[in-house]
Order: structure tokens, then C-alpha cells, then sequence
């Protein structure tokens, strides 16, 4: 087991992307705290993981509340004696219109950069206070390919992802004398997340085309002709949170399936 007797919290667990890292971590062998804005939802996740044999506990936690992720946070450590694995699976905020950027306003446009970089700092920084203790840790981030490419329509998000690649390089920058890694997760679109399933049939519905239409097209942009699956996203997350990684931080992990080619 690549993480067995590891502490891992994990945001967003309610979430597709969340709850299959989740998942993953606690059949290497974590204890998993899982967390997420809607209880019921992270309930379920840590049920299903209890049901399998693993550890996990749920918890109601806002990441962008900061006095809650510390409160949380401290409970963690108080209770499991140490944080090994921070991952903040949390979206860009939903709620933001799908404009042009000549037509969105002010507030729209800050919305993504803001909510999505300041709960990543939040959960980082909480976490890593715990880690730098101890001096060992490990902190994972999620970024996606509207921050490496342009896509029309996306108004702030493509910033937003783009700086929780700087957050990641700073934190590690800072981080890693101290014993702590930080590294961030880029996959392509995930077919199976809801989100995904949203927005693809927001732009094939703008294209005038199928769902899957639509799917095939952006699939036939990557290298291997195909989009990322959960199960190898959340198999990356646990090589990167095990310590057969441990020389590797401060860097974005390509999971595009050559959608991104560095």
C-alpha cells in the first residue's frame, strides 16, 4: 500500500474528482477526513469507503471560509496526530456567466481567479502550518487546460487555473527546504464529472452539434486520441501524495493524454 498510515484531507469531496482521489488514497492504506459544502453528498463517499474496509470521516467545510478550514484543519491534527496529504479537489466557482470577455463585467470576470486561488491558499497554508511542524507533507493541487490554451468562453477560469500553478510554485518555493512538496494535477476534460458533462453539452449545443460530437472533436486534439479518466487521475494523485515521489515538487503533472504538450 503506497499510503497506509498516511492522514489525508481532502475538500470537495462530494464532488466526481474528490471522491474518486478519496477513494483511491484510502485503498493505499490513508485514513481519509473528507470534506465538502454539501454533507450529505461527502457522507455518502466516506460511507462507501467505510463499506470497502477503509477509514474515512465527513465533515461540512467551506474552503473559502477561513476560520472553518483552520478550525477543521486543527480538529485533524488534534484527532489523527498529523496531516500527511492536503488535496483541494474544490471547483471554480459555477455560477460564473460563459461569456465573451468583451462582455463580462468586473465582478464576473474576478469571480473564478479569486474563489479558486483563495481556497487553495486557504487549505494549502492551513495544511502546511501542521506539515512544516513535522517537516514532511505533502499538498496537491488541481489546474486545468484553459490555463495553458485558449479556449473561447471562459472567462476568468482560465486565469484562475493559471494562478494556482503560480500558487503551487511559490508554496514549494517556500515549502520545500522545510520538507514540504506542493505540486498540482492538470488533467484534460474528465468525461465522467459532471462538470465536464455540462459544459460539453454547453458547447455542443452553441456548435450545433451532439454531445458526443462535440466530445469526439475535442478528443481528437490529443495525442492519444482520448480524454482523461478518473481512474487515472486519481491513480496520479496517490503516486504524487506517496513517497515514491518524494523528489518531485513545484511542478505541474501533464495528465492531458497530449491535449498539453510540454
Amino acid at each position: 500500500m503506497l499510503l497506509k498510515n498516511k492522514v489525508a484531507v481532502v475538500y470537495g469531496a462530494g464532488g466526481d474528482i474528490g471522491a474518486a482521489v478519496a477513494r483511491a488514497f484510502a485503498r493505499e492504506g490513508a485514513k481519509v477526513f473528507l470534506s465538502g459544502r454539501t454533507l450529505r453528498k461527502v457522507e455518502a463517499v466516506a460511507a462507501d469507503i467505510i463499506r470497502l474496509g477503509g477509514a474515512a470521516e465527513a465533515a461540512q467545510v467551506d474552503a473559502l471560509d477561513e476560520q472553518a478550514v483552520d478550525k477543521y484543519v486543527g480538529a485533524v491534527a488534534e484527532k489523527a496526530g498529523a496531516i500527511d496529504i492536503s488535496f483541494n479537489a474544490t471547483s471554480i466557482a459555477k455560477a460564473v456567466p460563459k461569456s465573451p470577455l468583451l462582455e463580462l463585467s468586473a465582478a464576473d470576470f474576478a469571480l473564478p481567479i479569486t474563489t479558486y486561488t483563495l481556497a487553495n491558499f486557504l487549505t494549502a497554508r492551513s495544511a502546511a502550518r501542521r506539515m512544516v511542524a513535522r517537516r514532511s507533507g505533502v499538498i496537491l493541487m488541481i489546474t486545468g487546460t484553459p490555463g495553458r490554451m485558449g479556449f473561447v468562453n471562459v472567462g476568468g477560469t482560465a486565469p484562475g487555473y493559471a494562478a494556482v500553478v503560480a500558487l503551487t510554485r511559490t508554496l514549494s518555493a517556500e515549502l520545500g527546504p522545510q520538507g514540504v512538496r506542493v505540486v498540482c494535477l492538470m488533467p484534460n476534460a474528465i468525461p465522467e464529472t459532471a462538470t465536464i458533462r455540462e459544459s460539453f453539452g454547453r458547447y455542443a449545443k452553441a456548435a450545433g452539434v451532439t454531445p458526443a460530437e462535440f466530445q469526439a472533436r475535442f478528443e481528437s486534439m490529443t495525442h492519444l486520441r482520448r480524454l482523461t479518466t478518473l481512474e487515472e487521475f486519481a491513480s496520479m494523485a496517490v503516486f504524487m501524495a506517496s513517497d515514491q515521489a518524494s523528489a518531485m515538487t513545484g511542478t505541474v503533472i501533464n495528465l492531458t493524454a497530449g491535449g498539453v504538450v510540454d
